[in-house]
């Protein structure tokens, strides 16, 4: 009965991905009807406008927002079940924070050598935030390795984010009106700066990731019982916990590096399809919460173009009454 339910969800999300993305090809200041955006794909269009919008611009941006949900949404289920926190996020260890020190120190040295525009700014934006959540997390993993208490790790995490996000205010307030408005303009999130050219190399990098994350199911599931207990069962700490940090910073810093910081889906999004599958197995979590990552996103961004607002905006408005339920749900079970 169980797994015909989750069977019955899997199709169900897999049916809504799609609709939604014909939607989301549709979206935009030009709207396209579902038909001829179908059309557009299939070729049968006559309209070499239409195809052009549809093709060369909205499918991009539309694969960006499934790859970005499924990743962030994945990264964050792996971090509840690493940290045993239902609040832990992809974010929680500092690879934002990271990232957007590097993407600060990058703006705010552009300048210095006589500006970058246009791809190589893109591209340079992208490489230091690529960096920048790296270093992080190499420095939050060669320590965690020599410490057995994960939620060590955990405070370890959120101080280095807290150290970094204050010289990132101070270079904000160090900066020029035109650089911090780029900086600004970044951490606003957009699924539309990925090119055709770095689509590839995202796709790339998210495999990895979900691919590492596959990895560590089993790993997952033996947390479940309590990280000593596991340990009796065959867990190997450090190799797991390796891997999880791998994972997580190849999804979630790679989406902050190509669509910069995008809030919430990471943390609200593997609650939901908790509730939706009604397992605590990882072996359905996983896909499920990767299927769901991907339903939103595609949601929020087709309310971001209709309302012309950020989609981190978007995601954040969307997240927050989960997370509000979140925390009353477990005071309820608490007392």
């Amino acid at each position: 009965m169980k797994k015909s339910r989750s069977l019955i969800i899997f199709i169900a999300l897999s049916l809504l991905t799609v609709l939604l993305l014909l939607l989301d090809l549709g979206a935009g200041s030009v709207t396209i009807s579902i038909g001829d955006v179908a059309d557009a794909l299939t070729g049968n269009c006559d309209n070499p406008a239409i195809a052009k919008i549809v093709i060369d611009i909205r499918l991009i941006k539309g694969v960006v927002a499934i790859l970005a949900g499924m990743a962030l949404s994945v990264s964050g289920l792996q971090m509840q079940t690493l940290f045993r926190n239902p609040l832990a996020g992809p974010y929680v260890l500092g690879v934002s924070s990271g990232a957007s020190l590097a993407v600060a120190l990058f703006i705010l040295g552009a300048p210095l050598t006589g500006g970058l525009s246009g791809t190589a700014a893109s591209l340079g934006m992208t490489g230091a935030a690529l960096i920048g959540s790296g270093a992080v997390l190499a420095l939050v993993g060669i320590v965690g390795r020599r410490i057995k208490d994960i939620m060590v790790v955990l405070i370890l995490g959120i101080m280095v984010s807290s150290g970094i996000s204050a010289i990132v205010q101070i270079l904000q307030y160090l900066s020029t009106d035109e650089a911090l408005k780029s900086f600004v303009i970044w951490t606003m999130g957009s699924l539309g700066n990925v090119t055709s050219e770095q689509l590839p190399v995202l796709a790339a990098v998210m495999a990895t990731g979900l691919l590492l994350a596959v990895a560590t199911i089993k790993s997952l599931n033996l947390l479940l019982l309590g990280e000593e207990y596991a340990v009796t069962m065959g867990y190997d700490r450090r190799r797991s916990r390796t891997i999880v940090l791998i994972s997580t910073t190849l999804l979630a810093g790679g989406v902050t590096a190509f669509c910069g910081p995008i809030g919430f889906v990471g943390l609200a999004l593997p609650h939901v399809a908790r509730v939706l599958f009604a397992t605590s197995d990882h072996r359905v979590l996983l896909p499920g919460a990767a299927l769901t990552g991907a339903v939103v996103m595609l949601g929020c961004d087709i309310v971001s173009k209709s309302f012309v607002i950020p989609v981190n905006a978007v995601t954040s408005l969307a997240g927050i009454p989960i997370v509000i339920w979140i925390v009353f749900r477990n005071r309820r079970i608490s007392v």
